[in-house]
């Protein structure tokens, strides 16, 4: 139900870069699971490859992403990389050259991606906290406390920090103090997965996707829901079939439009002033899609990777090479998406054509959570806690 809309200048000029942080896990909560493909994962094949991955250095960090394989995605700011461990170790690298610059050890088991922005690291912990840790030296500037635990990157504008818990809410906090601002509670379905949607901040407002299939777009002075919409609908007899995770983030554009995909519904396009749909494409996803140019990339929950078209929805390209080899959300590197798999394969493909262009394998522990990426250079952290970064050439 649509309740005001807002006016298009709010996003002409975003006033602080926004990072992607997102996570979302392929397990289901309680005994459900459905982290495991449906259909016996591709092998893969030989093809000609026009790209080169070459490695630059690699690190290990702590005991890596645990049994539980929490969504600890590593960040980049500036020509350092952030990343961390489920144990509760925290460690930046030198982005050319992998020399340690710290590493934090935290009394407290992390859950969450990490999220570097203007000088900070913001994570989430297994018990429901959130730490701000200065970029210079790791130490703590301030912890706070929401209500459960936290799997989605923490996600900031120039005042406040907004966190996304399992149980469904939205807490806003102070970016300098960590003081609680205001709280938002959406109600959660009996079964969900795995993993919570990460908030899509900006100044004025901040959409916010949940497991019930809602999409919201919230006043940031307070909090309060202007409007909300349904974006995908449960069907089905049993609560794994009824499942439709809001999962990945939204993506919104400075014209105002927004990108949203959810699991076991559609991927849709809407004006992100009104919340009027502009287009619907049927593709399952749990990830945070990307923008390149004109083309809308997508990963389905089957692992096909595919380009729409950003204006109507229509199918640029789909590549089905990699099904069911449970790829990671898809990143961007010099024209390249970027994609981990089970296997700790990292795949290049083509951005305009969805060929497959370069392919290296980075640990056999697989790979299950978004590479950060900084031109042709990229950042993966394997579930055991392998760092390694490479450059794409040429």
């Amino acid at each position: 139900m649509i309740m005001t809309s807002l006016p298009k200048s709010l996003f002409s000029k975003p006033s602080v870069r926004i990072t992607v942080g997102a996570v979302a896990f392929a397990l289901l909560a309680g005994c459900a699971s459905k982290g495991e493909p449906a259909d016996s994962p591709k092998e893969l094949r030989s093809f000609t490859a026009t790209s080169t991955l070459n490695e630059v250095w690699d690190r290990d960090v702590g005991d890596g992403l645990g049994r539980a394989r929490y969504p600890i995605a590593p960040a980049r700011e500036g020509d350092s990389v952030f990343a961390a461990d489920a144990n509760g170790l925290v460690a930046a690298f030198n982005a050319n050259n992998g020399n340690r610059e710290w590493e934090t050890e935290l009394d407290t088991p992390i859950s969450s991606a990490l999220n570097a922005i203007a000088g900070q690291v913001y994570l989430g912990t297994r018990n429901g906290e959130v730490i701000s840790l200065d970029q210079r030296d790791g130490s703590v500037n301030w912890r706070s406390r929401v209500s459960s635990e936290v799997l989605a990157a923490p996600q900031a504008n120039q005042q406040l920090l907004l966190v996304q818990s399992v149980d469904g809410q939205i807490t806003a906090l102070d970016r300098v103090t960590g003081e609680e601002r205001w709280v938002y509670a959406s109600s959660q379905p009996s079964l969900t997965l795995r993993g919570t949607g990460t908030p899509m901040v900006i100044d004025p407002v901040s959409f916010v996707g949940f497991a019930n299939g809602r999409l919201a777009t919230l006043d940031n002075r307070n909090g309060q829901p202007l409007w909300e919409l349904q974006i995908a609908t449960p069907r089905g007899r049993s609560d794994v079939d009824r499942l439709v995770d809001l999962a990945g983030q939204p993506v919104v554009t400075p014209d105002g439009r927004l990108f949203v995909t959810s699991y076991n519904g559609s991927v849709v396009a809407l004006e992100a002033t009104r919340g009027g749909v502009l287009w619907e494409s049927n593709l399952s996803s749990r990830h945070t899609p990307i923008l390149v140019g004109n083309i809308l990339l997508v990963v389905t929950d089957d692992s096909h990777v595919v380009g729409l078209n950003a204006d109507n929805g229509q199918e640029v390209w789909r590549n089905d090479d990699l099904e069911d080899r449970r790829l990671t959300a898809p990143a961007f590197a010099d024209g390249r998406v970027v994609v981990g798999d089970f296997e700790g394969y990292v795949h290049l493909l083509d951005a305009r054509e969805g060929t497959l262009v370069g392919r290296t394998r980075v640990h056999k522990s697989g790979i299950s959570v978004r590479p950060a990426t900084e031109g042709s250079t990229i950042h993966v952290q394997a579930n055991n806690g392998r760092l390694e970064t490479l450059e794409v050439t040429p």
